[in-house]
C-alpha cells in the first residue's frame, strides 16, 4: 500500500525550477500579466524546455519506480501562476513524463506558507522572494542558482550533495567563526564540543529522509544482489580535522550516515564537486556555489548568520541572469 503523504518524503517545486520560464518572463515583465496569459494560452500545448531542477526532479521521482508498493516520494508543484496560466505547466510535465499529480496555484501570491500542508521536506525555486520568506518561517526551502542543464538520460544515479554548517546542521558553529573570524576559535570551540551533536538546520528533514530511502535501498540490494543503486549521497564541507569530530557525531546520533564524505580545509568546493557531478548541491554561502565551468546545479540556502551579515540580501534586486526566472507576481 501506498505511503500515506505525512510518511513520504515529499519536495515541493517551482515551475521556475523545474523549467526554463526565460520567455515567459520576458514577456511579463515587458507586457505584464494580459500578455504573459495570453502567451501561456497560445502556447498551451508547446513544452516548457528543462530548469536547472529538472535532472534532480526526474532522477528523484524514478525512487518510484523501483518501490511501487510503497511509492515513498512525491513531487507537489508550488506555483505563484494562476490554475489557467499553469495549465502549460502541467502539460509541460505531462510531456516529460514526470509524476506529478498534486499541485498549489497562487494566482500572484508566494505558495511557501503551504510547505508544511504538503509536508514538504524541501521547496525549490528561482524566485528569491518566496525562498527567503520560507526561510524566514523557519521552513525548508533552497534558490535554484542558474546554470547551464545537462541532463544524460543513460546515467540512473541521483547523486545529491550537502554542505553540513547552516545546511543539513544549524549555524552554531559558523556564529562562533563569524563573531570573531578566527579559524583556531572555531576547531577550539568544535573540539570542545566533539560529544554534542549539532542541533538540525534547514535541510535535516530531507537529509534523514534521504538516508531512509538509502536503508529502503540496502534492503533492496539485500533481496536482489542485481540491484543497480539509484541514491548517492555526498557532505563536502570546508571543515577539516578537528573539527570534522563533530560531524561524525552528529551524523551518528541521527543515525544517518553519506555516501562520502568530504573535510576540505577551505578548498574550493567545485575541485570535488567538478569529479562528484552532484544533481544538486546545497550550500548556505553564496561564495561556494560559484563554479568555474558554469554547469554545476548550485542551491542556495539562504539561512544562519552567512546570510545575516554582510551585504544586503539579493532579494532586493532582481537576478539578470539567463535562468532567473524571478517574477514579481507569476512563476
Amino acid at each position: 500500500m501506498p505511503y500515506p503523504i505525512e510518511h513520504k518524503l515529499v519536495i515541493g517545486v517551482a515551475s521556475s525550477a523545474l523549467f526554463d520560464l526565460t520567455v515567459s518572463d520576458d514577456i511579463y515583465k515587458a507586457d505584464g500579466v494580459e500578455a504573459y496569459r495570453q502567451h501561456q494560452e497560445q502556447n498551451l500545448d508547446e513544452p516548457f524546455p528543462r530548469g536547472v531542477a529538472f535532472p534532480f526532479i526526474r532522477r528523484f521521482l524514478s525512487i518510484n519506480q523501483a518501490f511501487p508498493d510503497q511509492l515513498p516520494v512525491e513531487v507537489v508543484l508550488l506555483s505563484r501562476n494562476s490554475p489557467e496560466t499553469g495549465l502549460r505547466v502541467f502539460r509541460s510535465i505531462s510531456h516529460y513524463q514526470l509524476d506529478i499529480t498534486r499541485a498549489a496555484f497562487m494566482s500572484g501570491r508566494s505558495p511557501h506558507e503551504y510547505i508544511p500542508a504538503f509536508n514538504a521536506s524541501l521547496f525549490l525555486s528561482a524566485n528569491e522572494d518566496d525562498v527567503q520568506r520560507a526561510i524566514d518561517a523557519s521552513y525548508p526551502a533552497g534558490l535554484v542558482l542558474p546554470t547551464r542543464i545537462y541532463d544524460d538520460e543513460i546515467d540512473t544515479e541521483l547523486r545529491v550533495a550537502f554542505d553540513f554548517d547552516g545546511v543539513i546542521a544549524d549555524d552554531e558553529a559558523e556564529s562562533v567563526y563569524k563573531q570573531n573570524d578566527n579559524l583556531d576559535d572555531f576547531q577550539a570551540h568544535e573540539r570542545a564540543r566533539k560529544a554534542i551533536p549539532h542541533q538540525p538546520g534547514p535541510l535535516a528533514d530531507l537529509y534523514r529522509k534521504l538516508s531512509h530511502i538509502r536503508t529502503l535501498e540496502d534492503q533492496k540490494l539485500a533481496q536482489d544482489p542485481n540491484y543497480k543503486r539509484i541514491l548517492r549521497i555526498a557532505i563536502v564541507t570546508a571543515r577539516n580535522a578537528p573539527s570534522h569530530e563533530r560531524v561524525v557525531t552528529t551524523l551518528k546520533d541521527w543515525g544517518v550516515s553519506p555516501d562520502e564524505c568530504f573535510f576540505l580545509g577551505g578548498m574550493e568546493k567545485p575541485r570535488v564537486l567538478s569529479i562528484l557531478k552532484p544533481h544538486v548541491f546545497f550550500d548556505d554561502q553564496r561564495s561556494h556555489l560559484q563554479s568555474p565551468a558554469g554547469d554545476l546545479p548550485m542551491v542556495h540556502v539562504p539561512f544562519g548568520v552567512a546570510n545575516r551579515s554582510g551585504p544586503k540580501r539579493l532579494s532586493k534586486q532582481p537576478l539578470e541572469t539567463p535562468q532567473s526566472n524571478a517574477l514579481e507576481k507569476l512563476d
